[in-house]
Protein backbone atom coordinates (compact mmCIF):
# COMPACT_ATOMS: atom_id res chain seq x y z
CA UNK A 1 0.00 0.00 0.00
CA UNK A 2 1.24 3.46 -0.89
CA UNK A 3 0.43 6.55 1.15
CA UNK A 4 0.85 10.03 -0.32
CA UNK A 5 3.74 12.11 1.00
CA UNK A 6 1.34 14.75 2.36
CA UNK A 7 -0.50 12.10 4.41
CA UNK A 8 2.82 10.67 5.63
CA UNK A 9 3.71 14.11 7.01
CA UNK A 10 0.30 14.31 8.64
CA UNK A 11 0.75 10.89 10.30
CA UNK A 12 4.21 11.95 11.48
CA UNK A 13 2.74 15.08 13.04
CA UNK A 14 0.01 13.06 14.78
CA UNK A 15 2.60 10.66 16.17
CA UNK A 16 4.74 13.54 17.45
CA UNK A 17 1.72 15.15 19.14
CA UNK A 18 0.69 11.76 20.55
CA UNK A 19 4.04 11.17 22.20
CA UNK A 20 3.89 14.58 23.86
CA UNK A 21 0.28 14.13 24.99
CA UNK A 22 1.02 10.67 26.40
CA UNK A 23 4.00 11.99 28.35
CA UNK A 24 1.90 14.90 29.71
CA UNK A 25 -1.07 12.59 30.45
CA UNK A 26 -3.24 14.89 28.33
CA UNK A 27 -6.39 12.78 27.87
CA UNK A 28 -8.42 15.41 25.94
CA UNK A 29 -5.57 15.89 23.44
CA UNK A 30 -5.22 12.12 22.96
CA UNK A 31 -8.97 11.78 22.33
CA UNK A 32 -8.87 14.69 19.88
CA UNK A 33 -5.90 13.16 18.02
CA UNK A 34 -7.72 9.83 17.92
CA UNK A 35 -10.84 11.39 16.39
CA UNK A 36 -8.78 13.38 13.90
CA UNK A 37 -6.81 10.27 12.89
CA UNK A 38 -9.97 8.25 12.28
CA UNK A 39 -11.35 11.03 10.11
CA UNK A 40 -8.24 11.19 7.93
CA UNK A 41 -7.64 7.41 7.81
CA UNK A 42 -10.93 6.75 6.02
CA UNK A 43 -9.43 7.78 2.69
CA UNK A 44 -6.40 5.46 2.83
CA UNK A 45 -7.87 2.78 5.10
CA UNK A 46 -4.41 2.52 6.60
CA UNK A 47 -4.41 -0.15 9.32
CA UNK A 48 -1.56 1.67 11.10
CA UNK A 49 -3.50 4.92 11.38
CA UNK A 50 -6.62 3.12 12.52
CA UNK A 51 -4.59 1.28 15.17
CA UNK A 52 -3.13 4.61 16.28
CA UNK A 53 -6.64 6.01 16.69
CA UNK A 54 -7.69 3.02 18.82
CA UNK A 55 -4.55 3.19 20.98
CA UNK A 56 -4.86 6.93 21.56
CA UNK A 57 -8.50 6.61 22.51
CA UNK A 58 -7.58 3.77 24.89
CA UNK A 59 -4.83 5.85 26.49
CA UNK A 60 -7.18 8.81 26.82
CA UNK A 61 -9.64 6.64 28.74
CA UNK A 62 -6.94 5.12 30.96
CA UNK A 63 -5.58 8.57 31.80
CA UNK A 64 -9.00 10.23 32.11
CA UNK A 65 -10.17 7.63 34.63
CA UNK A 66 -6.88 7.73 36.54
CA UNK A 67 -6.33 4.03 35.83
CA UNK A 68 -2.72 4.68 34.78
CA UNK A 69 -1.99 4.82 38.53
CA UNK A 70 -2.79 1.09 38.70
CA UNK A 71 0.01 0.36 36.23
CA UNK A 72 3.12 -0.06 38.36
CA UNK A 73 5.50 0.59 35.48
CA UNK A 74 3.57 3.46 33.85
CA UNK A 75 6.66 5.58 33.11
CA UNK A 76 8.47 2.61 31.59
CA UNK A 77 5.39 1.76 29.53
CA UNK A 78 5.16 5.34 28.21
CA UNK A 79 8.85 5.34 27.33
CA UNK A 80 8.63 2.05 25.41
CA UNK A 81 5.37 3.09 23.75
CA UNK A 82 6.79 6.44 22.67
CA UNK A 83 9.98 4.78 21.38
CA UNK A 84 7.89 2.64 19.03
CA UNK A 85 5.89 5.68 17.93
CA UNK A 86 9.10 7.58 17.23
CA UNK A 87 10.45 4.72 15.10
CA UNK A 88 7.11 4.54 13.27
CA UNK A 89 7.19 8.32 12.77
CA UNK A 90 10.63 8.19 11.13
CA UNK A 91 9.62 5.29 8.89
CA UNK A 92 6.38 6.87 7.68
CA UNK A 93 8.32 9.98 6.66
CA UNK A 94 10.45 7.68 4.49
CA UNK A 95 7.18 6.14 3.17
CA UNK A 96 8.18 2.72 4.48
CA UNK A 97 4.58 1.79 5.22
CA UNK A 98 5.08 -1.89 6.15
CA UNK A 99 7.84 -1.09 8.65
CA UNK A 100 5.81 1.82 10.03
CA UNK A 101 2.82 -0.49 10.56
CA UNK A 102 5.07 -3.03 12.25
CA UNK A 103 6.16 -0.49 14.87
CA UNK A 104 2.57 0.64 15.41
CA UNK A 105 1.68 -2.99 16.05
CA UNK A 106 4.55 -3.24 18.56
CA UNK A 107 3.27 -0.11 20.33
CA UNK A 108 -0.13 -1.78 20.71
CA UNK A 109 1.52 -4.93 22.04
CA UNK A 110 3.27 -2.81 24.66
CA UNK A 111 -0.11 -1.55 25.85
CA UNK A 112 -1.52 -5.07 25.91
CA UNK A 113 1.43 -6.64 27.74
CA UNK A 114 0.65 -5.36 31.23
CA UNK A 115 0.52 -7.24 34.51
CA UNK A 116 -2.13 -9.92 34.93
CA UNK A 117 -4.23 -7.61 37.13
CA UNK A 118 -4.50 -4.77 34.58
CA UNK A 119 -4.13 -6.70 31.30
CA UNK A 120 -7.81 -7.77 31.03
CA UNK A 121 -8.90 -4.19 31.71
CA UNK A 122 -6.60 -2.75 29.03
CA UNK A 123 -7.73 -5.39 26.54
CA UNK A 124 -11.34 -4.55 27.35
CA UNK A 125 -10.74 -0.82 26.84
CA UNK A 126 -8.87 -1.54 23.57
CA UNK A 127 -11.82 -3.66 22.35
CA UNK A 128 -14.36 -0.97 23.28
CA UNK A 129 -12.15 1.67 21.66
CA UNK A 130 -11.97 -0.39 18.46
CA UNK A 131 -15.76 -0.70 18.38
CA UNK A 132 -16.17 3.03 19.09
CA UNK A 133 -13.74 3.97 16.32
CA UNK A 134 -15.42 1.41 14.06
CA UNK A 135 -18.66 3.32 14.48
CA UNK A 136 -16.88 6.52 13.42
CA UNK A 137 -15.42 4.80 10.33
CA UNK A 138 -18.88 3.48 9.50
CA UNK A 139 -20.28 7.02 9.82
CA UNK A 140 -17.63 8.18 7.34
CA UNK A 141 -18.99 5.76 4.75
CA UNK A 142 -16.99 2.55 5.10
CA UNK A 143 -19.06 -0.61 4.96
CA UNK A 144 -19.61 -2.57 8.15
CA UNK A 145 -17.69 -5.52 6.73
CA UNK A 146 -14.74 -3.36 5.71
CA UNK A 147 -14.71 -1.53 9.05
CA UNK A 148 -14.83 -4.75 11.08
CA UNK A 149 -12.02 -6.25 8.99
CA UNK A 150 -9.77 -3.18 9.39
CA UNK A 151 -10.24 -3.15 13.17
CA UNK A 152 -10.05 -6.89 13.74
CA UNK A 153 -13.49 -7.05 15.34
CA UNK A 154 -16.57 -9.00 14.37
CA UNK A 155 -19.38 -7.48 12.35
CA UNK A 156 -21.68 -8.71 15.11
CA UNK A 157 -19.91 -6.57 17.75
CA UNK A 158 -19.91 -3.56 15.45
CA UNK A 159 -23.55 -3.94 14.40
CA UNK A 160 -24.65 -4.12 18.04
CA UNK A 161 -22.88 -0.86 18.82
CA UNK A 162 -24.13 0.84 15.65
CA UNK A 163 -27.69 -0.25 16.43
CA UNK A 164 -27.39 1.10 19.97
CA UNK A 165 -25.99 4.44 18.76
CA UNK A 166 -28.63 4.82 16.05
CA UNK A 167 -31.40 4.05 18.55
CA UNK A 168 -29.90 6.61 20.96
CA UNK A 169 -29.79 9.20 18.15
CA UNK A 170 -33.39 8.51 17.11
CA UNK A 171 -34.54 8.77 20.74
CA UNK A 172 -32.82 12.15 21.05
CA UNK A 173 -34.47 13.28 17.81
CA UNK A 174 -37.86 12.21 19.14
CA UNK A 175 -37.25 14.19 22.32
CA UNK A 176 -36.30 17.26 20.29
CA UNK A 177 -39.44 17.01 18.20
CA UNK A 178 -41.63 16.62 21.27
CA UNK A 179 -39.98 19.67 22.86
CA UNK A 180 -40.70 21.67 19.70
CA UNK A 181 -44.31 20.51 19.75
CA UNK A 182 -44.63 21.49 23.41
CA UNK A 183 -43.23 24.94 22.67
CA UNK A 184 -45.62 25.34 19.75
CA UNK A 185 -48.57 24.32 21.91
CA UNK A 186 -47.50 26.79 24.61
CA UNK A 187 -47.25 29.60 22.05
CA UNK A 188 -50.70 28.78 20.71
CA UNK A 189 -52.11 28.65 24.22
CA UNK A 190 -50.73 32.09 25.18
CA UNK A 191 -51.66 33.85 21.90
Amino acid sequence: MQIEKKECKHISHVLQESMQATTRKDAPKLKDLSDHTIHSSCHYQDVGSITIAVMLYTLSKIIERGDYKKITNWLSLVKKFNNELELARKLILQQQVNKYQSHIKKARQILESQSIQIKPYIQSVLKKAAINKGFKLYQHGLSMEQTAKLLGISQWELSGYIGHKQHHFETKQDQTISVKKRAQLAMEFFS
